[in-house]
Formats: structure tokens, C-alpha cells, sequence
């Protein structure tokens, strides 16, 4: 899960139903074979508000051995089988199977610019029949995008990334979100039990997966849509901009999803450093695994490159960016902050451009992207705890 190779493009947008784009979806692993079910674009040609009308989202299966040769397509769903009540932005399909059957959410906007995940049940993948619907007693976003609908330590969790929440000091602070909720009658959504993924400046859109050992994985997309008049990625001039999150694996500790770097992680460590609090250190190249475990309350203060400071301070776990003298290593990146009420330990994964700061064992989880100017970080931390610092070898 940790090292990739780039084979190229397998799937393009060539047929009539998904001629302007290849959208959201995801995979399904059966008997030796891979299951592809994602949103196909169409956008037509008119006077249209393309939300109402103007626009098909088609949910489109192809499938393959060897994950770069794929059978011919087939459209299962289209925009005339969704609910009368819906808007023409329905997509995001997320299929498994459970009991026996399977099962497939989509995330939608209704005509009364309320979100919501509609639930579709099946005997054999190909046919495709309405099962229930996803929705908050109150509109909670206008929009509700790549959802995902999984058990874990007996709780059924549904996560959104929700469109349209109004933004907060402590929550909701950028301009979309992504979070879950515990279902208590395994079906009912309330709004003030949502949680957010990440606290973060970079973070949307996670999906989770099941894997061979029986981990229920969740894997974010360390960006969002829409922020350019906030902050950018200077990558863009390269050609690229956004990275995936390290895999986390799930469990629930007091009511609530906490989420951890993958046990794998730790092989990638090579030279271990003992932090010397108050002392600026610096570590060869830009990937690293700090862990600090805090034995007070007190103040505690952790400077990356003298402009990414990650503090704590009177129940408030801050991320902030402060620009130096001609330099901005967060890009616009400004400040988010979450309440925490004791701290007790910290961990950051650094990966080149790439931060995850990991509260209190994963209770609370901050992504970031930053862009220092040289190839090795400098590290200073102010804190009343121990810690250590491993370079990792990727």
C-alpha cells in the first residue's frame, strides 16, 4: 500500500455515456476479477443550469483480469432511474457486498438543494433496484458527494463529503467537507453527530476498503476542489498537484472513528533521533516519522522550517502557517485549529510535501500540503514529553 508504479491510463472517456468524463466510482474484487463502477459525464449542449437539467450521470460497469485491459462498457444506471425528487447530480457509486447481496450508495443533491446517498441493492451487480434513502432530518449541504456505507466494531458508519456547510471557527473550515456519522437505528443520519475526517487544509473526497487481513483501510485525497482563490500547489507549473493520503486503518475508541498510519508504515523507518526539546534539529531529506507523547497540558510548540507551526494551548490544537521573509511554504495556507481537551500525544508523517499530524492516537487527524524550498526540514519542539524522530527510506 505504500509503493506504487504508474502503468498509465486504462480507462478514457470514449463512449456516449461518459463522453465528458470519467468520474468517481470504485472497484469491486470477485472471483479473480476486477469490478469497475463509476459516474459517466454528459454534459449536452443548450441554455441549461446544468444541475436541473442539461446533464447525465450515468453509472457505468467495465471490468478486467489484469487492471489495464477492460471489457466493453455498460450503462446500469442513468439519470431517468434516480428518484423524481433529485436533481441531475447523482454519482459517486460505491458498491459491495454484504449478506450475501450486493450493494451500491450514490451521493446526490435534491431539487430542494438538500444532500443526501441513495442506497441501490442487487442479486447479480447488473440489475439494480432502489432500497433506501440517506438523509438528515434537517438539510445538512446542498451536495453529497463520494459516500461510503461500512461496519466496523459493530457500528454502521455512513461518510459524506458534504457541499454547501457553513464555515466555523472549530468546524467546517474549508470550503467543503468530509466526515461520517455513526448511524444509531443503522439508517438515520443526525447532523449534529457528524464528524470530521480532518481538520486539515487538505482533505476530501476518502474512500474505505476491506482488506486481506480483515482492516477496514480509509485512503483521502490530500486536496479539494475550489480553493485557488485560497491557497495553491506551486506543482501546477510541473504538471501535477495532488497526492493521496497515507492508508489508515479504522477502529472506534469511545464513540467515536479513530484513524491510524498502517502498521507498514514503520518498516519505511531507518535513523531514529531523540527529540531534544527546545533545540532546532534538522533531518536529512523530507520524509519522517516524529512521535511526541506530552505529559501535561502545558503549552506545547512544534516549528517545521520555521513557518509550519503545529501548537497546543489551552484546549486548542492548532495547524498554522506563518510566512517568513519572502517565503510562504504553505502557499496561502493560513490557519485551522480544532478543540481538543488533553493532549496527550502527537504524531507527524512528513512525505516531501505531504504533512499528517496524527492527535491523541488518531482521535483527531490534520493533512496538509507545504512546499519548503530545500531538500532537508528543520524540526524544533517546545513541550513538556519525550519523543523521537525516524527518517523514512520510500
Amino acid at each position: 500500500m505504500l509503493h506504487w508504479t504508474y502503468e498509465g491510463v486504462p480507462l478514457f472517456p470514449d463512449s456516449p455515456y461518459d463522453c465528458h468524463g470519467v468520474y468517481s466510482g470504485s472497484a469491486f474484487t470477485e472471483d479473480g476479477q476486477m469490478e469497475l463502477f463509476y459516474t459517466g459525464n454528459v454534459k449536452l449542449d443548450g441554455d441549461y443550469d446544468y444541475v436541473s437539467d442539461g446533464r447525465e450521470a450515468n453509472v457505468i460497469y467495465t471490468a478486467s483480469q489484469d487492471g489495464i485491459h477492460f471489457t466493453a462498457k455498460k450503462c446500469l444506471l442513468t439519470s431517468a432511474d434516480y428518484p423524481e425528487d433529485y436533481t441531475r447530480h447523482v454519482r459517486d457509486p460505491k458498491v459491495f457486498r454484504e449478506n450475501g447481496r450486493y450493494y451500491m450508495l450514490l451521493g446526490g443533491r435534491k431539487k430542494n438543494d438538500a444532500g443526501a446517498a441513495l442506497l441501490y441493492e442487487s442479486a447479480d451487480k447488473m440489475h439494480w433496484t432502489l432500497k433506501e434513502e440517506f438523509q438528515t432530518a434537517d438539510t445538512f449541504g446542498y451536495m453529497w458527494e463520494c459516500p461510503d456505507l461500512f461496519s466496523l466494531d459493530e457500528n454502521r458508519v455512513l461518510s459524506v463529503s458534504p457541499q454547501g456547510l457553513a464555515r466555523e471557527a472549530f468546524k467546517n473550515q474549508n470550503v467543503y467537507q468530509s466526515g461520517y456519522f455513526l448511524l444509531k437505528d443503522g439508517k438515520t443520519p443526525d447532523a449534529e453527530a457528524f464528524v470530521e475526517w480532518d481538520m486539515g487544509f487538505d482533505f476530501y473526497a476518502p474512500q474505505t476498503f476491506l482488506d486481506e487481513k480483515g482492516r477496514r483501510i480509509l485512503v483521502g485525497w490530500a486536496g479539494l476542489p475550489d480553493v485557488e482563490a485560497e491557497y495553491q500547489n506551486p506543482t501546477v507549473a510541473l504538471g501535477w498537484q495532488h497526492v493521496l493520503t497515507t492508508p489508515r486503518e479504522l477502529s472506534v475508541r469511545n464513540g467515536r472513528v479513530v484513524q491510524t498510519p498502517v502498521e507498514e508504515v514503520a518498516a519505511l523507518r531507518k535513523k531514529e533521533i531523540p527529540v531534544e526539546c527546545g533545540k532546532e534539529m534538522e533531518i536529512s531529506g523530507g520524509c519522517f516519522d516524529l512521535e511526541l507523547t506530552v505529559f501535561s497540558d502545558a503549552p506545547m510548540r512544534i516549528t517545521l522550517e520555521k513557518e509550519c507551526v503545529i501548537g497546543y494551548q489551552n484546549g486548542v490544537f492548532t495547524l498554522e502557517f506563518q510566512s517568513g521573509a519572502g517565503t510562504d511554504i504553505g502557499c496561502g495556507r493560513k490557519t485551522r485549529r480544532a478543540r481538543i481537551e488533553h493532549l496527550r500525544e502527537v504524531r507527524i508523517l512528513s512525505d516531501e510535501s505531504l504533512l499528517e499530524i496524527y492527535v491523541n492516537g488518531g482521535e483527531t487527524v490534520f493533512t496538509t500540503r507545504y512546499y519548503p524550498n530545500r531538500d532537508n526540514r528543520s524540526i524544533r519542539v517546545e513541550a513538556d514529553g519525550t519523543g523521537k524522530i525516524f527518517e523514512l527510506a520510500l
